[in-house]
């Protein structure tokens, strides 16, 4: 973490890789990264964390890795596949390690911008986890971006190599990734100098 470009973090996906979520994040982080920040990205095994336990202090390589990145990033990008409604276990799991920062100089996600992307097989269960994703932003103390994609994937959006198919879909999730990067620039950018090491 030397580089002095702004930080974006990426989680999603599922434990089968690539999923459509994860693809979904990869176009996020690469429009991110396109506008001039670093961009690191948690998926599949590398969010297979035992449940999270306030009591119990010790952690994993992975978690330690994630609380790490979490604790410099300036900004976030969290992808979740929707499950009856709401998002994954996995993803909410990540997300209760941010517990861990909340006795840091800048506590959870204070002032962080969030994008975030819901995927699932029909509206109703993506909007839902969509609107799930933003009340837990707000409560780790994040700014969802103003724009989240909710991605329909009752058809076939990725190919193989994680390419997407519907450049409408492709556009959102540029849209996420930009708002975040160009949010996390403009703080950099106006931040004393003291503080931008």
């Amino acid at each position: 973490m030397m580089d002095s470009r702004p930080l974006i973090v990426g989680i999603g996906g599922t434990l089968r890789s690539p999923s459509s979520s994860e693809c979904a994040l990869r176009l996020a982080l690469a429009a991110a990264e396109q506008c001039g920040t670093e961009v690191l990205q948690f998926s599949g095994a590398a969010l297979e964390l035992p449940l999270y336990c306030p009591s119990d202090l010790k952690r994993t390589p992975s978690a330690a890795r994630l609380i790490e990145a979490l604790r410099h990033a300036d900004g976030v990008i969290i992808s979740s596949p929707s499950y009856h409604g709401g998002i994954s276990g996995l993803i909410k799991n990540a997300l209760d390690y941010v517990e861990d920062l909340r006795a840091h100089e800048r506590p959870y996600l204070d002032e962080v911008p969030v994008g975030v992307i819901s995927c699932g097989g029909g509206w109703q269960g993506a909007s839902s986890a969509l609107a799930n994703l933003r009340s837990i932003v707000h409560a780790l103390r994040g700014w969802p971006t103003p724009f989240g994609a909710v991605i329909n994937t009752s058809q076939k959006l990725f190919d193989a190599g994680g390419g997407c198919l519907d450049e409408a879909v492709a556009q959102q999730l540029r849209t996420v990734g930009q708002q975040v990067a160009r949010r996390a620039l403009a703080s950099a950018a106006s931040a004393p100098v003291g503080l931008l090491a």
